[in-house]
């Protein structure tokens, strides 16, 4: 067994261009969810209105730069008409609406009276050229021992985490002023909040949109990392996947989507190299498994440890016990 090629693999996994997008969409639905009390299940509805509003801008020839902030309005439009009707529904009726509207809208991306427009089925590639253009690191690879990125791979990395870090520095500075603690109360008892004065509906609909702005430049992030976009980048089980990643990390907590999104890759790309190893090791059960059961076994895996850490600390890593027990009040 090569425990340090595992090793490796798993640390490469657990701070790449991956993990980077999956912390950011995580920081806007942890605005949602671990602040608000939103149970929003449609942010991969988010991510793709992102995805797609940018490349089909840059594809028609237009500016990266206009068509990430067509990208961004995008998901502000999406915020609001999903937002509008939806957030006077009780937690479970939002949690249906949210998660049928992503999927009404990677199914409407991928139809065939859509191809001229999104690309049907095929997507949209090669628009970001443009973005690694301003590459400044120079050609090669960079790191030490065995985990090295390309200079391609390094960049993306570093706009990534560094779009991660901006994200956390904004919610961390809107949840400490007013309209944050309005939030706070929303989460805690929406009643209370009304009785008092405050537009529930509005504060609402505001961390609806700005959370899922964010969600759309993780979208975005993974479209250009990939110079491709297509339907089934965008499918519902992204948002469980954010949703885990609040969770072990700590909802309602500034570094909780970032730990956990870490600590989730790097399960994943460990679970999965090791198990490749151990069938060609001819390990006893182990090696039962065909190289193409790997990626169902990582999941299970993944799944059976999160249901160990729910059972003895639900808060996540970096929760809160008590404000868990306030926001299922």
């Amino acid at each position: 067994m090569d425990w340090g090629g595992i090793f490796a693999d798993a640390v490469r996994t657990a701070i790449g261009v991956q993990a980077a997008a999956y912390a950011l969409t995580s920081v806007g639905l942890n605005l949602h969810y671990g602040y608000t009390g939103l149970l929003n299940y449609g942010q991969v509805g988010f991510m793709l209105v992102g995805a797609y509003g940018t490349a089909i801008t840059a594809d028609a020839g237009l500016p990266l730069f206009l068509a990430i902030l067509v990208g961004v309005a995008a998901a502000v439009v999406l915020g609001l008409i999903m937002g509008l009707p939806t957030l006077r529904l009780r937690a479970e009726y939002l949690a249906i609406v949210t998660i049928s509207m992503a999927e009404i809208l990677r199914l409407v991306a991928r139809s065939r009276p859509m191809e001229g427009f999104t690309g049907g089925s095929f997507g949209i590639k090669g628009f970001a050229n443009a973005f690694y253009d301003l590459n400044p690191i120079p050609s090669g690879d960079y790191g030490f021992w065995e985990i090295t990125f390309s200079s391609r791979a390094l960049w993306v990395m570093t706009v990534g985490w560094g779009l991660v870090a901006l994200a956390s520095l904004f919610i961390w500075l809107l949840i400490r002023s007013p309209w944050g603690r309005v939030l706070n109360a929303i989460r805690s008892d929406e009643d209370t909040a009304r009785a008092v004065g405050k537009n529930v509906f509005s504060y609402k609909l505001q961390s609806l949109v700005i959370g899922g702005v964010i969600g759309a430049l993780a979208g975005t992030l993974i479209a250009i990392d990939a110079q491709f976009t297509a339907p089934e980048f965008w499918d519902s089980v992204v948002t469980f996947f954010a949703y885990t990643i609040i969770i072990l990390g700590g909802p309602g907590r500034i570094f909780g989507p970032i730990l956990g999104s870490v600590i989730f890759w790097f399960l994943l790309g460990f679970t999965d190299q090791f198990l490749r190893e151990a069938i060609h090791a001819g390990w006893p059960v182990v090696s039962l498994l065909e190289p193409t059961d790997i990626g169902a076994v990582r999941f299970a895996l993944v799944g059976l440890g999160l249901m160990v850490l729910m059972i003895y600390r639900p808060q996540g890593i970096l929760g809160s016990r008590a404000e868990t027990l306030v926001g299922d009040r």
